[in-house]
Order: structure tokens, then C-alpha cells, then sequence
């Protein structure tokens, strides 16, 4: 019923706005075969009985069904009688350095076919489809030619289709809630028969295998794409709208984002995720020497705990003295960075009721003197990152955006992380719409012309603008570890990071703010703590390896500065890297655990973080990823022998060993713990 009830919608949709559906007046066209450098993924595509579709196999067995390509636009006529005009063909390989990364060097083999139909009677209107093979996944878009038939537009809805081949296990998170339209909430898994409408990266376990990755690339002029199920096993597009709810506005000459269909063996194969970076465009900044990636510190969580607040008070967090306090921290500890949060006026009142419209990027606090703080940093040799809170005000924010980044600018700030916390623009258009995206990309340019990195939080998803702006450095888009402090439910459970690491993640890098030691939220002397007070649902030990296995090239330790008084175990965040040469996943299941190595760049050393859900778990890792003929030192942070999550998160056990190409770690974690191991070359201690 709920299928024929949408198919009916359709039919009303059409007669009133037109479509275009791909289409062919006469009989079935030679389908077109596109194979992967590999030969093990094939896109076929044919224009049968008035309809394009397009379907995906891998090594022969169906992946994504025949499902049909199209648009739904407004105000125009129905779009038909359409054949295809020329198809051509194209094979590329190349590859790039990144300036920081998951992997140093990218490698781009694809082959392409492109389809350009056109309607056979006036006023012939004309699209393009274009289709790449990789041997990691496919990828396809569209693109409108200028033309006299087709100029300005507005799109209605996207009728791509995603018929999936059997009812796959899907993990997911809900779209278009009106109550919380992001990403911060925890995943579930279910079969994909009874999804609604989800966010993407969707990841799906086929039966027997393999896992598939449903997400998008290039998202740069487009509403982003949600996924809604409009039959048992088929999803199109949910574009998120405009407040009048047209979903896309543009002019021809026009292209869409990719749809990327990211296929593996097993999950453990799906990292590293670079399928987004090869369908975006190179590097538009050529010296990127500027751009740091750093572990930070900052006044952030201590609002989160409740032993600060954003706005002005007795509680106050973004005081000179304090923020000197933590640059002095990060400058004793080697951290590159200081964030502070609640340093300019506008957070008093309803802030987030009234879209920030009382937010000042320029003008602080009185009890914080920005310029003195900002020379204090520079002096440390430390970075000082401004917080931007914008609340959804987009104009408002816009209209600040040069000067704010000129004086940054000049105060030698290299780095801001800024914040949407909203479900809607002032105005009334959608979080993940296309003035959002539009937004995004007019605050990620403004940055680089005044050589400023951007950290986003309440973010639109990556879709691998990082290649094309690499001071687009990392963002949140998930349920982060603030809700370890606050969040309604108690906290993140121990599964939690263990589902990111193959959903999240596989978009890009996440801003996770990792490194909590007070796990039972103690806090300070004198500060009370309430019996259902949320509390970090991890041991010591997991916190140190989520800075491996839960990538940035930007990490927070995120903890008030004095939990890391006198522990040993902090050695690691000291010495853990953020920027990396190559990424090997030892193991991995979805939902259960991760084991994960990365060398670090220009290092040599290796890192390995280990994560387990509620389970106890022991791994036998082989080290053959270490170099020939070398040896090293393992310095291990492992759980101590009576750690638990729940009833005994904090003993770690910290050792030396040494290690070569031929040995092999045995890793045991608590439930709900995890290892975290630096492999170097010179023996290191702890201070």
C-alpha cells in the first residue's frame, strides 16, 4: 500500500510539473557494458520502453538492479521521445599526493562512458549521463548542456533509483526529523525492507557478501542527498528543500553531484575510503605548506561537563586567564592548537531561537582580550582557533565573514571551527539544502583567500571537497563525544565508534573530540555529579586508540587540561600523529570491532588503535606492514587485566616491546575497551 500510495504522488507530480525520464519513442537500444579496470565491476546500461536504467554487477552477481535515471522539474513539459545521440568512451590513471590525509598518495584508474540523449522532436532538449568504473565502486551524474530549451530550472525531485539486488543489512541513521534535522544520532541496523528515509553514507552487507557504500561526491551547487524507500528495495534521492520547497535551482550549463556505489569483499576492505576524492577536482590552492594538521586542546568540553558556560557569568569559560592556562598546556604537552569557545558576545539569551542574529565575530567578551590572547599564543607557538557560531544565521554570518577573517587574519588565528546548531535557516530552507551547500562553499574559499583551515560542526556530510579545498580539514556530521556529557540517553554506547569507523568515517574525516580521562565525569573539587549524570561508556585505554582508528587531521584532547595531570597514559596523545602515509585495517565487523594501522607521515612510526563493542575481545595482529630488516620499539597501552566499561574503566597497562616485520602483537581489550600501540624505530618513554 505505502508503495502504490507513492507511485500515485508521482503520477499528480508529473501532471502538473512535467518530468524528464530518460526515454527512447521506438524499440529496446543495444545495452552499453562499462567494466572497471578490473574487470569485477560492470555497469550496464540500456533506453527500453520509454525509459534509461542503468544496473551494477560484481563479478557477476547482481549489486544494483535495473533502476531508472530521471528528474521531476517545475513548470515544464513532460521531457520524451528522447535517444541517445553519441556515446563515448574514456580510460584515465593517474594519481596525487595529498597534502595530509588517510594515504599520502592517491591513485585514480577509472574508465568512463558517456551518453548524450536528446529529444527527437522540438525543442530537442538535451542530457548528458556520465558513468565511472573503479575497481573500488562506481560513480555516475548528470549534466544539462546550455541550450535554448532548457535554461533556467528548478528540480522538483531527483527520480534516480537504487533497486537494490536482495535485502541487504543496512546500517543507518533517520532523515528529515523535524526535531533534529542532522546527523547526531546513533546508528541502528535493520533489513533494508524496513528503512524510511536515512541519511548517506548508507553502508549495506549484502547476504554472503560483498558491502556496499550508497553516498555522493562533489556536492558543490545541490541539495544533499538523503535516501528514501519507495519500494521494498528501492531508494531514490530526498533532496532536501528550499523553504518554498523546490529542491534545486539552477542554469545550464549545469551538473549534479556523483552517486557513488563503493563496493568490497568484507568491511575491513572499504578504508581507505577514496572513491569521493578521485570524482572531485584537483587542488584549488597551490602552496598548502600553510595548512596544518595539529591535536589540539581548548575551553570546550568543560561546558559540556557543566563547569563552564558560553555565556557571560561567575562560570564563564573564555577568560583571558583560562585561555592562557590552556595554550600554556598545549605549549608544555607538543599540541599544536588551543580552542575557545565563548569568547564573543551574542551567546547570552536565546541564541539559538533568534539564529545568532546577536553573534559578533569580531568584537569578544570583556573578560577576554582577544588581541593579547592571540599574541600570547603566537608567542607559545601555538595556534589559537576562534570558534564561529552561527545558529543557521547565514546572511548574518555572511555579512561578517571578511572582516572576521581579515582580523583573524592579522592576529595570526589560522584555524576556526564553526557551528550550525539549528534545524533550519532563519529564512526556512533546510539544513542540508542547497543555500546550506552553498553557504559551506562560500565560508570554505573565503578561508583560503585569508589562509584560514576550517573544522565544521553540525556540517553538511563530506563529499570530498577536501581534494579540491584541502583547508576544509575536518568536520563533526555525527553524534560526537559531547554526548558522552550530555546527551539524553546516557552517553554513547561502547558499539558506537565501532559503526562509525564503517559508516561515518567512510565519507571523511570526523571531529570526534577523543581523549576524555575523567570517564565517570568526576570534575573538578566541588562540583556535584547527579546519580544519572551521563558518564563515557569506554575504557581509558579505548579513548587513547580512538585517536587511530577515528581519523582527522585534526584531534582534540578533548578533557579539562587538569584530568591530565599525572598520567602516565597521556604519553600517547602527545605522540599520537594526525597526518598519514598509509592505512592498513587489520580487522574489522561492523558493529563489533576494529583493529587498525597507520604509518605516520615522514615518521616511520606506526600506530595501531584497537576498539571492541560490549565485548572482550583478543586479536593476533602480524606487524608485516612494519618495514624489512628494521627493529622497533611497541610501546602498548593496553587495558589493564580487571578494566570494564561500566565497573572499571580506567586501569591501563602500559609496556615496551621489541618488534620486528616477523612478530606479531597479541591485543586483549576489555568489553568495551581498546589498545592503543606506537611502533617506532628508537625505544620511547614516558615522561
Amino acid at each position: 500500500m505505502r508503495e502504490l500510495s507513492r507511485a500515485s504522488g508521482v503520477r499528480t507530480a508529473l501532471s502538473i510539473a512535467g518530468a524528464l525520464s530518460i526515454a527512447t519513442t521506438g524499440a529496446s537500444q543495444t545495452p552499453l557494458r562499462l567494466q572497471s579496470p578490473n574487470g569485477r565491476h560492470v555497469v550496464q546500461v540500456d533506453v527500453a520502453d520509454g525509459v534509461a536504467r542503468y544496473a551494477v554487477q560484481r563479478d557477476g552477481r547482481a549489486i544494483v538492479l535495473p533502476s531508472n535515471l530521471g528528474f521531476l522539474f517545475r513548470g515544464a513539459p513532460v521531457l520524451g521521445a528522447l535517444r541517445v545521440i553519441t556515446s563515448t568512451r574514456a580510460e584515465r590513471d593517474t594519481s596525487w599526493i595529498q597534502p595530509w590525509g588517510e594515504t599520502g598518495r592517491v591513485r585514480d584508474h577509472h574508465r568512463e562512458l558517456r551518453l548524450r540523449l536528446a529529444e527527437s522532436a522540438p525543442p530537442a532538449r538535451e542530457i548528458v549521463v556520465v558513468f565511472r568504473a573503479f575497481d573500488d565502486g562506481v560513480a555516475f551524474r548528470y549534466e544539462l548542456p546550455s541550450q535554448p530549451g532548457l535554461a533556467d530550472f528548478e528540480i522538483e525531485e531527483e527520480l534516480t533509483e537504487f533497486v537494490l539486488a536482495d535485502n541487504s543489512k543496512a546500517w543507518w541513521i533517520p532523515a528529515n526529523r523535524p526535531a533534529m534535522d542532522r546527523y547526531e544520532m546513533l546508528y541502528a541496523s535493520s533489513p533494508v525492507s524496513m528503512l524510511d528515509t536515512v541519511r548517506t553514507p548508507l553502508t549495506l552487507e549484502m547476504q554472503g557478501g560483498p558491502v556496499v557504500v550508497l553516498h555522493e561526491a562533489h556536492l558543490e551547487d545541490y541539495a544533499a542527498m538523503d535516501l528514501a524507500r519507495v519500494g521494498e528495495r528501492t531508494f531514490r534521492p530526498a533532496l532536501a528543500p528550499w523553504a518554498d520547497g523546490v529542491k534545486v535551482r539552477g542554469r545550464t550549463p549545469f551538473v549534479t553531484p556523483w552517486r557513488t556505489i563503493q563496493l568490497a569483499d568484507r568491511p575491513a576492505d572499504l578504508v581507505p575510503s577514496v572513491l569521493g576524492l578521485k570524482l572531485n577536482p584537483p587542488s584549488r590552492i597551490s602552496d598548502t605548506r600553510w595548512i596544518r594538521p595539529m591535536t589540539y586542546n581548548g575551553i570546550w568540553w568543560g561546558m559540556h561537563a557543566g563547569v563552564y558556560t558560553w555565556p557571560a557569568g561567575p562560570k564563564h569559560g573564555a577568560t583571558t586567564a583560562n585561555a592562557k592556562r590552556y595554550i600554556d598546556f598545549a605549549a608544555a604537552n607538543r599540541l599544536g592548537g588551543t580552542l575557545v569557545e565563548g569568547w564573543n558576545i551574542g551567546w547570552d539569551g536565546d541564541w539559538i531561537g533568534t539564529y545568532g542574529r546577536n553573534f559578533s565575530f569580531t568584537q569578544p567578551y570583556p573578560d577576554y582580550d582577544l588581541r593579547a590572547v592571540a599574541e600570547y599564543a603566537r608567542a607559545k607557538g601555538v595556534s589559537l582557533i576562534a570558534h564561529n557560531e552561527t545558529a543557521m544565521g547565514l546572511d548574518h554570518y555572511e555579512q561578517q565573514l571578511d572582516s572576521a577573517f581579515a582580523l583573524y587574519r592579522q592576529l595570526g588565528i589560522s584555524q576556526i571551527k564553526t557551528g550550525y546548531v539549528n534545524d533550519r535557516t532563519a529564512e526556512g530552507h533546510a539544513h542540508t539544502g542547497q543555500r546550506m551547500v552553498r553557504h559551506f562553499r562560500t565560508v570554505i574559499e573565503t578561508a583560503a583567500r585569508y589562509g584560514i583551515t576550517v573544522n565544521a560542526h553540525e556540517p553538511i556530510m563530506d563529499t570530498g571537497e577536501r581534494r579540491t579545498w584541502p583547508n576544509m580539514l575536518s568536520r563533526e556530521g555525527a553524534r560526537g563525544g559531547e554526548y558522552n556529557a550530555g546527551g539524553p540517553d546516557g552517553g554513547n554506547p561502547p558499539e558506537h565508534e565501532t559503526i562509525l569507523f564503517f559508516t561515518r568515517l567512510l565519507a571523511g574525516p570526523m571531529d570526534y573530540t577523543p581523549g576524555i580521562f575523567d570517564i565517570l565525569l568526576r570534575r573538578p573539587t566541588g562540583i556535584g555529579r547527579t546519580p544519572d549524570q551521563p558518564r563515557v561508556r569506554t575504557t581509558l585505554a579505548k579513548q587513547l586508540a580512538l585517536y587511530v582508528v577515528l581519523w582527522s587531521p585534526v584531534q582534540m584532547a578533548a578533557d579539562l587540561i587538569e584530568n591530565y595531570d599525572a598520567q602516565p597514559a597521556f604519553q600517547f596523545v602527545r605522540d599520537v600523529a594526525v597526518d598519514w602515509d598509509s592505512t592498513v585495517v587489520v580487522d574489522g565487523k561492523i558493529g563489533d570491532y576494529v583493529v587498525v594501522a597507520r604509518r605516520a607521515k615522514g615518521s616511520g612510526d606506526w600506530f595501531i588503535g584497537a576498539i571492541t563493542d560490549e565485548e572482550s575481545r583478543t586479536f593476533d595482529v602480524p606487524l608485516s606492514f612494519l618495514p624489512p630488516g628494521v627493529a622497533m620499539t611497541a610501546q602498548v597501552y593496553a587495558d589493564g587485566p580487571t578494566a570494564h566499561w561500566l565497573t572499571n574503566p580506567l586501569p591501563v597497562t602500559i609496556s615496551s616491546t621489541p618488534v620486528t616485520r616477523a612478530s606479531r602483537l597479541r591485543l586483549r581489550l576489555a568489553p568495551g575497551g581498546g589498545q592503543a600501540i606506537r611502533i617506532s624505530k628508537r625505544r620511547t618513554h614516558t615522561r
